[in-house]
């Protein structure tokens, strides 16, 4: 591919294995939770520290097994803004011990990893448990199986696994009069980027004007000619919000490995000779045509969003009217950022109201924006 890049980005990006601080207006809010949970060994540290730490695949096989309970603040952007817990396999986190009606009461999205390599029958059985056990005390929570490490298996295996544990579960729900609960599934590994993908899902369901999103991105495209469009956080690579045609995993993988390059040369060029400077910012914008008469084209929308679409050689032609499109879509996005802002100045009253008449909120936070 060839590429013309005008790109910058902030220094922190530059910092291999951390998570970008950002200063976030809303990062005192409540933030919902996104719980990791699984056997041993099954692989979820190792997710939360590519998606979020930037860390090398390979890297990660050096981890120390998790043995306690290890929460941590993604405030990447005011979309990607929640806690994510990761669990010891060994705990038992139904002990007496612990309050995991306190910990299940405020949990947005509850992960589950299944080691698809390893004998998973005992996996479905503590997957089963801390559903119905979680399910009980939260009925909003969203229920995200992943199942982990395909990449040593083949495609029909793959398949078949998916199918089996898909089978298993939903099976033990009915069996249990639970048929009304629901459970997503996703095939992830670490070593591509179906576990950005998946993640992607996972936090899209946390997102409550997601709809809004979709229907500003399908505007933009259907009188831009555009085939294609994400919107990106560009520190983690998860997608918050794509139009409604169907997402081509090479597509995605495009998108992401457009989003590295572009971060890559910024580190390198975008800043002053001594250091000072923002790299990424209001004029940033990447161009990368393909060899197959498709564009890639970048450009920034908030501090911590891009939009990356793909277009025809024949439509890049009329740029002028995309970029005034992209003009109008930019503005909606910042209107929605400030009706979000009015919201959390809202909560914010009511919380200090609250904390007068000493009541404590309830119920499972969700992001807001």
């Amino acid at each position: 591919m060839t590429g013309n890049i005008n790109q910058n980005e902030s220094k922190q990006y530059c910092t291999p294995g951390k998570i970008l601080d950002f200063s976030d207006p809303f990062s005192t809010e409540v933030k919902p939770r996104i719980l990791l949970m699984g056997l041993r060994r099954s692989g979820k540290s190792s997710i939360q520290k590519v998606v979020f730490h930037k860390m090398s695949p390979n890297e990660t096989l050096f981890l120390e097994s998790t043995n306690k309970i290890c929460r941590e603040d993604v405030s990447n952007s005011s979309f990607v803004n929640f806690q994510i817990w990761d669990f010891p396999g060994q705990i038992d986190f139904f002990d007496p011990t612990f309050d995991y009606e306190m910990i299940f009461r405020g949990t947005g999205a509850l992960i589950f990893v299944i080691d698809s390599q390893d004998d998973y029958m005992e996996a479905l059985a503590r997957l089963h448990l801390t559903v119905t056990r979680a399910y009980k005390v939260n009925t909003d929570i969203n229920f995200e199986v992943f199942i982990h490490k395909v990449d040593g298996l083949s495609d029909d295996h793959k398949i078949e696994t998916q199918r089996d544990i898909h089978q298993r579960a939903n099976d033990d729900l009915a069996d249990a009069g639970l048929e009304k609960i629901h459970l997503s599934f996703y095939l992830t590994s670490i070593y591509d980027h179906s576990i950005f993908e998946a993640f992607s899902k996972v936090v899209q369901k946390l997102i409550p004007q997601l709809p809004t999103l979709e229907n500003l991105l399908n505007i933009f495209i259907s009188n831009s000619g555009i085939e294609k469009a994400f919107l990106f956080d560009v520190v983690s690579k998860i997608y918050i919000a794509t139009d409604s045609t169907p997402v081509d995993m090479q597509t995605y993988e495009l998108c992401c490995d457009m989003i590295d390059v572009v971060i890559d040369i910024s580190c390198i060029y975008g800043l002053k000779e001594d250091g000072a400077g923002t790299p990424y910012d209001k004029e940033s914008t990447a161009i990368i045509k393909l060899n197959n008469t498709t564009v890639l084209y970048l450009k920034e929308v908030t501090k911590f969003l891009a939009l990356v679409c793909f277009v025809r050689e024949e439509s890049f032609e009329r740029k002028g009217l995309i970029d005034y499109n992209f003009h109008c879509f930019r503005k909606a996005i910042h209107e929605v950022f400030e009706v979000r802002m009015k919201v959390v100045k809202s909560r914010k009253v009511q919380n200090r109201l609250q904390k007068k008449k000493g009541a404590t909120p309830n119920g499972t936070p969700r992001v807001l924006l």
